[in-house]
């Protein structure tokens, strides 16, 4: 390739126009680009907004789903308690005591907790009253009258 030197402004110009024009070709898509990356920007943003809400449905969801869980563990734990107190015969009152993380550790407890409490025995009479009597004499004689007076039926 020789180079031709340029004598006029009219060829000047007219190489500049056709280097424009082939740079110009080189972008010819350049609008059609910029409405695609438009139309982008703004489903991403429409996805992102998507996107935010289900995770804050999901965290919602989530959130009510653990405290559900907590009460069905709270509900199952209270009714093992009260089966288990049941079984070892302690009062209901005291199957909230129970302590334990599994049954085999909350029976443990139920029994040495039944240990201390255990069934009151048939009441006994009271013993005779052995202490002499206090006060002044006068009505000791009626006291022991009253004391070994039979009252049977005749």
């Amino acid at each position: 390739m020789s180079f031709k030197t340029i004598e006029t402004q009219e060829e000047l110009d007219r190489i500049i126009q056709d280097r424009i024009a082939r740079e110009r070709d080189k972008f010819a898509d350049y609008d059609e680009l910029k409405t695609k990356v438009t139309d982008y920007e703004t489903q991403v943003a429409t996805l992102q907004k998507a996107i935010d809400e289900s995770n804050t449905t999901i965290k919602s969801h989530d959130d009510t789903v653990a405290e559900l869980n907590s009460k069905i563990a709270s509900y199952e734990t209270s009714s093992l308690r009260t089966r288990i107190a049941i079984q070892n015969g302690l009062p209901l009152d005291l199957a909230e005591r129970l302590v334990g993380n599994d049954e085999e550790s909350i029976k443990a407890d139920a029994e040495r907790l039944a240990s201390f409490v255990t069934k009151p025995k048939a009441p006994s009479a009271p013993l005779k009253d052995l202490e002499p009597p206090l006060g002044d004499d006068k009505e000791d004689a009626y006291k022991s009258l009253l004391k070994n007076l039979n009252i049977e039926g005749e």
